[in-house]
């Protein structure tokens, strides 16, 4: 076996066991990602390959096996490493071999790594390694009296028999810390009696206060107390360590080491408690507060994962020409109008929110562009002068003799937005603030395909985001994006160069060449015209084609997600069943689905030389072609009046948007500016581990007011119905 497959982990058995799925499934999908196949796509268009497996699976089995060959890779890199240093043995290779993971193989090369200058490399190098070997044997026999004095070597810095049994002490407590058994033994017993300690002053005023003094068991602690305390401790108001008994644990390695009672057993002994207090600790103190820091950070990205593709996949008001609302106090409200199809037709600014501001005449502006334009909805941004905007639009709403409802959109990432180069080129002619206006219209009108313009860090519907590793929060992030566009589809003709890049198997490039061509040649007519488009190639277009829709093309699976490569089948399949490609989304063919069922799925599939997962999804596109599924979703709630927080009280009942939600509860608009916390005991009435598991961000929820701190600006809700909610603690 050459050494570059030595270490070759058999990955498809591997990746079987840990997903739960069988070989040729994780075989298959390896080979489409390793032949540059799009996750969308493979999940969309390959699930014969795959067995059906999902979008997330697949991502997580690309995320694995690339862990899974790195860790091949670094453990030939040790192998040759230590090969080099004319150190390897059958026990370490064996070693190397059976890790199964990259910390695992990190402890084995510990003690064979590279070092700066140390105590025990300076003691080495005055030649005192072979007195540490002898001590470390422990022979009863030897008696350090006798032999200190050999090692006695003025020239080289060993001026006393004490220096000399010094220096060997020091290379024997680096020796334990190097030792992989003892950091193993070490380790389990951090985790399960380790406990994360943090103090504070307490004569310093912080958000940190309830960790001045806190202390939680390793294997215990929630993730979201690891990220604040490491903020808290990035800020400086925090002193954070991993506490445990120092005795128990020098009593772990003593039991490695030591082999009975004699005068080197107890110097053997003395090095293990310097080695323990000097090197080990501070050593494991940072990886386990490291591994802590990891978890934390991978659920948080998690997290905000979940809650973004909630958002991005928020039910857009479709058909409804929108006026957005920026609040803003000395510089007034900014406003744009926009129509059904987000184009802009008007913007400006109003003053409302000052006491000093004419309020008559920007209700007399308002009312007159809601009329010339025929508003139907009013999308407010959720900043500054938010409350007394809404309360303003609300009254003016009253008088109004045409239907308009409002709703306070997040605007998060509004500001990052309208002050890029893409804004800028979308919008040459607006400054800042009215692209904003414009932004906040939109996101109303379509979350996804405005939101995609945005950084998603800075959507704002996470919880220490900041404080995340940057390229797996982007990786995952992008992820999310990706899902989302691909799930929900394409208008190849409306959409903008920043959505199409996210569509599989385009980038920036060619979805800037997509938006000239359309822009020098008219609209698409049909899918193949793709392949006009400079740069997308072969490849590109069957990544691509089956995301990409043309509502109203000539060609009705052209508006459909059915793969181009599956025309023919489509096709195929209408014939056989007796309808044309004139039926594909009409009343007429609402029936195929039971036709096909009585010729019989498994017998229409071998006749079209298709797979049966593929043939079901065809026979649903053609009935409803490029369906939405975003429309399955709750509509976002609309609302015509507004609430005070004066006006809540315990008990009273109302309806909320939840906006974020985090490790310990969920945060909800009530439509009173400022979000209530339903707290994780408070969201149902079984025992759940996290809010997750119950509410999404953009559901809509009915609640209950627990208490409200009109001061403090927090309330509390319940989603459990009265008779089953606990007193607020």
């Amino acid at each position: 076996m050459s050494e570059t497959t030595k270490f070759a982990t058999n990955i498809s058995a591997v990746l079987a066991r840990e997903f739960a799925i069988k070989p040729w499934q994780v075989e298959n999908t390896v080979a489409l990602l390793d032949e540059g196949a799009t996750i969308p796509f493979i999940a969309r268009y390959r699930k014969e390959k795959t067995g059906e497996l999902d979008d997330q699976t697949i991502r997580n089995i690309s995320d694995r096996l690339a862990y899974l060959r790195n860790m091949d890779t670094r453990k030939q890199e040790v192998y040759t490493a230590i090969l080099g240093q004319e150190k390897m043995t059958e026990e370490t290779e064996k070693a190397i071999s059976n890790a199964v993971t990259l910390a695992e193989v990190e402890d084995i090369y510990r003690p064979y790594r590279p070092k700066r200058k140390t105590r025990a490399s300076i003691a080495k190098e005055k030649g005192l390694q072979p007195l540490a070997d002898t001590i470390l044997q422990q022979n009863k026999k030897t008696v350090l009296a006798d032999i200190l004095p050999q090692y006695i070597n003025e020239e080289k810095g060993v001026l006393t028999a004490e220096d000399a049994l010094k220096g060997a002490m020091d290379i024997i407590a680096e020796t334990v810390s190097d030792d992989t058994a003892v950091r193993t033994v070490l380790k389990r017993l951090y985790n399960r009696k380790g406990m994360v300690e943090s103090k504070g002053d307490e004569e310093k005023e912080s958000v940190y206060t309830q960790y001045y003094d806190f202390s939680q068991q390793v294997n215990k602690i929630a993730s979201h107390r690891v990220l604040a305390l490491n903020r808290g401790e990035k800020e400086g108001f925090l002193k954070v360590n991993i506490a445990v008994d120092a005795a128990e644990a020098i009593a772990e390695i003593e039991k490695i080491y030591i082999k009975g009672r004699n005068e080197s057993a107890d110097v053997v002994k003395q090095a293990i408690a310097d080695s323990y207090t000097r090197l080990i600790h501070p050593s494991l103190d940072t990886e386990i507060r490291n591994s802590l820091t990891d978890v934390a950070n991978e659920g948080a990205i998690r997290l905000f994962g979940d809650n973004l593709r909630q958002l991005l996949l928020v039910p857009p008001v479709k058909d409804k020409v929108c006026m957005a609302l920026d609040p803003g106090y000395r510089t007034g409200c900014k406003m744009a109008i926009v129509d059904a199809t987000g184009k802009v037709l008007e913007t400006g600014v109003v003053y409302m929110t000052l006491p000093n501001h004419k309020k008559d005449v920007a209700e007399k502006q308002l009312t007159s562009l809601i009329k010339k334009h025929k508003v139907d909805i009013i999308s407010i941004g959720n900043g500054t002068a938010t409350k007394e905007t809404e309360m303003f639009v609300a009254a003016m709403l009253k008088k109004l003799d045409r239907k308009v409802s409002y709703m306070v959109v997040s605007e998060a990432g509004a500001s990052v937005y309208s002050a890029s180069k893409l804004a800028a080129a979308e919008f040459p002619d607006y400054d800042v603030s009215l692209r904003s206006a414009v932004s906040i219209a939109r996101r109303l009108q379509d979350p996804l395909a405005e939101l995609v313009k945005i950084d998603p860090k800075s959507i704002g519907v996470g919880q220490y985001q900041h404080d995340m590793p940057k390229a797996r929060l982007e990786e995952s992030l992008d992820g999310v994006v990706e899902f989302c566009v691909n799930t929900v589809g394409v208008d190849l003709n409306t959409a903008s160069a920043p959505l199409l890049e996210r569509v599989s198997g385009l980038n920036k490039t060619i979805a800037k060449n997509i938006v000239a061509y359309r822009e020098e040649n008219g609209r698409f007519t049909k899918r193949s015209q793709l392949m006009k488009v400079s740069k997308l190639g072969p490849k590109a277009f069957q990544m691509s084609a089956g995301f990409l829709r043309i509502p109203g093309a000539k060609d009705r699976l052209d508006a459909s997600s059915v793969h181009p490569e599956s025309y023919d089948v489509a096709k195929k399949l209408l014939a056989a069943v007796g309808y044309t490609t004139d039926d594909i989304g009409t009343d007429r063919i609402k029936n195929l689905a039971e036709d096909a069922e009585k010729i019989g799925i498994e017998k229409l599939a071998s006749q079209l030389e298709t797979g049966v997962p593929t043939l079901k999804d065809i026979i649903a596109e053609l009935i409803k072609p490029g369906r939405d599924m975003r429309d399955d979703l709750p509509s976002p709630l609309l609302r015509e009046d507004v609430l005070a927080m004066e006006d809540l009280k315990p008990g009273m009942q109302l309806k909320g948007t939840v906006r974020n939600v985090i490790d310990f509860g969920a945060f909800v608009d009530i439509g009173v500016h400022q979000d209530g916390l339903v707290h994780l005991s408070q969201i149902c009435d079984r025992y759940i581990r996290q809010p997750s598991e119950e509410v999404k961000v953009g559901d809509i929820v009915d609640l209950w007011v627990l208490s409200v701190d009109v001061n403090k600006k927090r309330i509390s809700l319940t989603m459990r119905k009265p008779n089953e909610t606990k007193p607020d603690k």
